[in-house]
């Protein structure tokens, strides 16, 4: 039977560094690559633009009095196709 190669401890402190470096690499890049992308971005209906301009006049309104608030309600039901929930929602909170 033949003999092992034999290796230093050096050697092997190397291996073991070079496969960690190696490992690490490989895993950031599958993190970067499974990021997920940026939402696209949908138009609003003139429906939903109309009433997304009609909040900023009143919070415009508001805060020239010295309120910074507004209670605002949905004028149309939702579930349906024109609901303007989502496009409020990203509008306020400043996500476009």
């Amino acid at each position: 039977m033949p003999e092992p190669i034999r290796m230093s401890r050096r050697a092997w402190v190397a291996t073991w560094a070079v496969l960690c470096v190696a490992g690490l690499a490989a895993t950031a890049g599958l993190n970067v690559s499974s990021s997920p992308d940026p939402k696209t971005e949908e138009p609003v209906s003139a429906e939903c633009a109309e009433r997304i301009a009609d909040i900023e006049t009143q919070l415009a309104k508001a805060k020239e009095e010295g309120n910074d608030t507004v209670l605002t309600f949905s004028r149309i039901q939702v579930g349906d196709e024109n609901d303007c929930t989502d496009e409020l929602r990203h509008h306020l909170r400043g996500d476009q």
